[in-house]
């Protein structure tokens, strides 16, 4: 299992254009999302991640390069996962209950929470709007654009936002999680996570395939 270290950032109200800055003052590395898990999908962008928090929030912060973008979601709740998309999936208890938060290159959020093969209701729009983005391409849709692309991604994720637990803070706390990068329906379709995934086929919603997430 992977295990991945998430720093305390001593920070009261984050912005999401921030988090970069605030990241590099705070030397957090990178971390590749890099496991191509499916022969038919091989196509490998450059995708790395970061992670911190601040106690009442997780901080996140995507660098990707790749051969095309697409961000066709008109709103919050749409297809993210169609377009270029970056993903963050938590479970709190680190059994098969997880959240999954997918997030396009212009900012567009999905977010479901519940138990694998079980009721999976989505984040009210309260709770989407609770969580705080920025995206260097902007937040307009567009069609797909064809030709080597760098974009970057931030998010800050307050504890409220996992929203069927009450999570009074991160401190100390271990859960597990993955980190993904898609894009179903670009010119050229990929699946890359962080922690790898035995399965046949294509597919993230696979908790018994997170790595371990450790809180200072």
């Amino acid at each position: 299992m992977k295990n991945l270290t998430i720093k305390k950032i001593n920070a009261s109200t984050v912005e999401a254009s921030a988090v970069p800055a605030l990241m590099d003052a705070a030397g957090i590395d990178f971390n590749p999302i890099a496991c191509v898990n499916w022969k038919e999908y091989p196509y490998q962008p450059s995708v790395k991640f970061r992670a911190a928090h601040t106690g009442d929030a997780i901080l996140l912060h995507y660098q990707v390069t790749e051969a095309s973008v697409r961000a066709v979601a008109l709103a919050d709740d749409g297809r993210v996962w169609e377009d270029a998309c970056a993903e963050f999936f938590l479970s709190p208890e680190g059994n098969d209950f997880y959240y999954n938060f997918e997030c396009n290159c212009a900012a567009k959020l999905l977010l479901h929470g519940g138990p694998a093969g079980g009721e999976r209701p989505t984040a009210s729009e309260e709770v989407l709007k609770s969580v705080k983005r920025w995206a260097s391409l902007g937040t307009e849709p567009f069609e797909e654009r064809v030709g080597e692309c760098s974009w970057e991604l931030a998010l800050v994720i307050p504890v409220s936002a996992i929203f069927r637990h009450e999570i009074a803070d991160l401190n100390g706390k271990t859960m597990r999680g993955n980190f993904y990068k898609c894009g179903d329906k670009l010119q050229t379709p990929h699946f890359l996570s962080w922690s790898p995934i035995d399965l046949p086929q294509p597919k993230f919603h696979c908790p018994e395939f997170f790595g371990e997430l450790n809180f200072e």
